[in-house]
């Protein structure tokens, strides 16, 4: 397929590319700019793979794009994690020069060089690749770690155009179309909204990092179309809105992934006319795979929707999620056998557990490795977590096994708190909607929830150490 920067520049030179603040460039501009940042690059005469180490900024932006140009795909890495979590994952991807933010300069055991002192080198011309290869690697990203040691994905030119092509069947594409992005873009959701960007030819709206009352105002006062959230986003967004404030006439979603959302959210966002349009996808999928179309949110409300056009979805017997997809990751970077232990006569094991209703709607109830088998009963954690987001005291809860001697695991509750509640109240209350082995053992009061960098809920990291018993 033709160079995506090339075709769209040649397409669109004069629209909208990127904004980022009082800063935007139109497609030509972004052309000229990426490919400078390319020479600049190119002028290191770096051999091996190249890391990128950014937040949400146009130079970050820039030196992403411009790597691709350079036939090299970027090793993108979570800015959040510790010098020694990001050393590991160098060494796993044999990473030798690390291009990274100026505030993100931290001692890494390779060659690191800011984007400060890579403005300063000098443009050598570089002749970008005419054609991407389909099935060359366009970006290598390690996975959230939620379940154990992160792997770096291979995700291809093929992944992230048909995963580009199943979402504008789903939602649509117009015009005018502006996608705020304040995802990162070391995750998949930030680097497809950017690569669909180049695909679309819509613009993007680049935010440095999550900020509620920000979002909120460009989102009430800026002519954006699309955001995409995870659930902790979500709700924060909604606990800022004033109630009798609403989104400028111009948006048309939130596309909503990155872990399960309870009902009580979803009701509200339905109350005050917030389209949501829940997905579900990972690394490995290069973002969403399945989605909830604008028709049927209403009435699935809870489900994640049904496969994408290019996609296929079924249960196995062991109630584990697995897809067929065009957009399915090449493979984990040396780590062949990790990854071909997850496929099944070409069918990928997600390691996610749901169902599929009469209609072909996906549920999706938790990891396999996040359910809890109690004295022989499976128990998922979002049911318990649904019934409680009820109760008035309760603010947020999660759910988390612990093992018992007798029972093999009990569940545990971490909750944030609207009001003073007792555990026997608490237990009450769940005696009441769920069966008594679901009703959690013990109830800890939590000030926060531990998440990956992406925002995704760390459930293995809770313990009783993190918070305190309530009584």
């Amino acid at each position: 397929m033709e160079n995506w920067l090339t075709k769209r520049a040649r397409l669109s030179p004069q629209r909208c590319a990127v904004r980022a603040g009082s800063y935007s460039l139109t497609f030509a501009q972004l052309q000229q700019q990426v490919l400078q940042q390319a020479g600049r690059i190119a002028s290191l005469q770096a051999n091996g793979r190249i890391a990128v180490l950014t937040d949400n900024s146009l130079p970050g932006y820039l030196t992403i794009l411009a790597l691709q140009q350079l036939g090299v795909a970027p090793v993108l890495l979570n800015s959040r994690l510790s010098v020694d979590e990001l050393g590991q994952q160098l060494r796993d991807a044999a990473v030798t020069l690390c291009l990274a933010a100026d505030k993100l300069v931290r001692p890494l055991p390779i060659k690191v060089i800011s984007f400060s002192q890579l403005a300063q080198q000098t443009v050598v011309t570089v002749s970008p690749a005419a054609e991407f290869v389909p099935t060359a690697t366009a970006s290598i990203m390690f996975t959230s770690g939620t379940s154990g040691h992160a792997k770096a994905v291979l995700q291809t030119y093929d992944n992230h155009f048909y995963s580009a092509i199943g979402s504008a069947l789903n939602l649509g594409l117009a015009a005018a179309d502006a996608w705020l992005c304040c995802v990162p873009l070391f995750h998949i959701s930030g680097l497809s909204i950017m690569l669909r960007g180049l695909i679309y030819g819509m613009t993007v709206v680049l935010v440095d990092h999550f900020d509620a009352k920000v979002i909120n105002h460009l989102l009430c006062t800026q002519p954006i179309t699309t955001i995409s959230v995870v659930p902790y986003m979500l709700q924060k967004l909604l606990r800022d809105l004033p109630a009798d404030q609403h989104y400028q006439a111009a948006f048309r979603c939130m596309l909503l992934g990155g872990g399960p959302i309870d009902r009580a959210t979803l009701t509200e966002c339905q109350q005050r006319q917030i389209p949501v349009i829940q997905s579900y996808g990972m690394t490995e999928t290069a973002s969403q795979i399945v989605a909830l179309d604008f028709a049927n949110a209403a009435r699935k409300l809870g489900s994640v929707g049904q496969p994408l056009f290019p996609v296929q979805v079924k249960i196995a017997a062991d109630q584990h999620i697995l897809v067929k997809t065009p957009t399915l990751a090449a493979g984990y970077l040396n780590q062949p056998t990790a990854f071909s232990q997850q496929l099944h006569d070409g069918w990928f094991d997600t390691d996610d557990i749901g169902y599929l209703d009469d209609e072909g709607f996906l549920f999706v109830q938790g990891r396999s490795g996040d359910m809890i088998n109690s004295g022989g009963e499976n128990i998922f954690p979002g049911e318990i977590e649904t019934v409680y987001q009820q109760h008035p005291a309760i603010k947020q809860i999660i759910v988390a096994g612990r093992a018992d001697t007798t029972w093999g695991s009990v569940p545990l509750a971490y909750i944030q708190l609207n009001a003073p509640v007792s555990a026997a109240e608490l237990r009450a209350y769940g005696r009441e909607h769920l069966a008594h082995y679901k009703v959690p053992r013990a109830f800890y009061l939590v000030t926060d929830f531990p998440r990956t960098g992406n925002g995704k809920l760390k459930r293995r990291a809770l313990t009783p150490a993190v918070g305190e018993l309530i009584k």
